[in-house]
């Protein structure tokens, strides 16, 4: 998916950040800067975190929103799929 270039961290590294966010006085681009990450990266952990605790923009998706809409678009297309196999097969009348 990402580059092989792109840093991966963990969920308590994303957590402890972003608990950082909420308790200083500093801006998402100085915590990062201090972190050694990306400000972009930061600021969509951040944002994803407020939209998980319901304080997002309207109409952003939470986590758990954002799987199920993934979860249901490839069941879509698997459907999609099975659906043009069988109209292949289906005898001509």
């Amino acid at each position: 998916m990402g580059s092989k270039y792109t840093k991966r961290y963990t969920e308590e590294f994303r957590r402890d950040a972003i608990a950082l966010v909420d308790s200083s006085d500093k801006t998402v681009t100085a915590i990062a800067r201090e972190l050694g990450i990306s400000s972009e990266s930061l600021r969509g952990w951040y944002r994803r975190a407020e939209a998980d605790r319901g304080e997002g923009q309207p109409g952003e998706l939470t986590s758990a929103e954002r799987e199920e809409l993934l979860r249901l678009r490839k069941e879509n297309r698997e459907q999609q799929q099975t659906i043009e196999i069988l109209k292949k097969r289906r005898p001509s009348s």
